[in-house]
């Protein structure tokens, strides 16, 4: 693959923080991308609350320890990791840059965190596999087609994926009122068309770099499903229909008989889901409610947290998402109690921004961030990350 070239950006800012890199992003991409990745279901409000259960909870900072060894290392379903972060699957990100899966991968090999390719990734698995230098998670939808299904697995385990991130929250699909207004779901009509049009068009490094360049602008790994589709427009009709309402806990016994890796159930909220998705195996569960992009008016991740760690009672694993945005809220995520935390949306700002200098960066910022947090605060070990390290509310 040829070396990225780094997008200019048009703010005049060298970027410190996950919130930096969100200002380059809206600035670059064109709007009906950027809202895309920025927004959520319905009013947005859980997708706010996710952000402010992190800002109400308190550190409690300790002074005059011995702090000169500050390690973030970890272990998390059996491999070690330079830390408890996982870069989550993230769909169109080869429409954030160029083939944006394959620099997300690259970026995640060096720092020595997982990623996870979504199913409606504009790269392809086998793409991936071409790139990678360890193994990444392969993320799967409950979709209809299950003899397709079984071929997604089928290669994403052939490709070396060693992980399974099963997504259960996608039964229907929440309505994103900004894709609607930016033309991206909803009916089509003319005077929408020329807006997209001109959206794309104006944002012209964008243009050539990402829509020009990255061609095929295609969900990689399910050209077979629609293999006349030759834009994203043509896959909408297929994956539309492939949300699957009649879903049940049972039928999640397909998924052991035809995957022999991890398998990571995405999207519990609830300390009675958690104990079913122990009970059918799980290896790790994900607390999450999509980053505020399917049921609006849920509570945050964070708050829910307590109790199904609690619940879980150390069965399984708990990767916790929603609203994390730097170390410091790692740290917090940690000390109630999760195993590790996915970011979504931190990534793909930095993608946006910077390509895979931006993601690298990014998970830079955030390790640091925890280094700080954790020294501050009196710890030297992510095992020794407990609820003593948290102040009032």
């Amino acid at each position: 693959m040829p070396k990225q070239s780094m997008p200019k950006e048009s703010l005049n800012i060298s970027p410190a923080s996950v919130n930096d890199y969100r200002r380059l992003a809206e600035k670059r991409l064109p709007r009906q991308f950027f809202d895309y990745i920025d927004g959520a279901s319905y009013q947005e409000t859980t997708a706010h609350e996710n952000l402010r259960a992190f800002d109400k909870l308190k550190l409690k900072q300790r002074i005059l320890k011995d702090v000169s060894d500050v390690q973030t290392g970890c272990n998390l379903l059996g491999k070690d990791l330079d830390m408890p972060l996982v870069l989550a699957p993230v769909g169109l990100a080869g429409c954030y840059a160029r083939r944006g899966e394959v620099q997300v991968l690259k970026a995640a090999n060096n720092a020595n965190v997982p990623f996870c390719l979504s199913t409606v990734g504009i790269c392809s698995i086998e793409e991936l596999a071409a790139q990678a230098s360890a193994p990444f998670w392969f993320q799967l939808y409950v979709i209809k087609d299950r003899s397709f299904a079984i071929d997604l697995m089928q290669r994403a385990a052939k490709a070396g994926c060693d992980t399974l991130v099963f997504t259960v929250d996608l039964p229907v699909l929440g309505e994103r009122y900004r894709d609607i207004r930016n033309g991206l779901s909803g009916g089509y009509n003319w005077l929408g068309g020329l807006k997209r049009g001109w959206d794309i068009v104006s944002h012209t490094s964008w243009l050539w770099d990402v829509a020009i360049r990255g061609k095929p602008l295609v969900f990689g790994s399910l050209s077979e499903a629609v293999p006349d589709a030759n834009s994203l427009g043509d896959f909408k009709g297929w994956v539309d229909s492939q949300f699957d309402p009649s879903m049940t806990w049972k039928d999640l016994d397909w998924i052991r008989e035809n995957w022999s890796g991890k398998i990571v159930i995405k999207g519990i909220l609830d300390k009675e889901d958690a104990k079913q998705a122990v009970g059918v195996g799980a290896d790790a569960i994900v607390v999450s409610n999509h980053g505020g992009r399917q049921l609006d008016g849920v509570p945050a991740t964070l708050d829910v947290l307590p109790e199904i760690v609690e619940a879980v009672n150390k069965k399984c694993e708990i990767i916790v998402d929603g609203g994390i945005r730097s170390g410091l809220d790692l740290v917090k995520a940690i000390a109630l109690g999760a195993d590790a935390c996915m970011i979504g949306r931190a990534w793909a700002y930095a993608l946006a921004a910077r390509g895979e200098q931006g993601v690298t960066h990014v998970i830079d910022i955030i390790k640091n961030e925890m280094k700080v947090a954790m020294a501050l605060t009196g710890v030297t070990r992510v095992e020794d990350i407990d609820q003593k390290i948290l102040g009032e509310g």
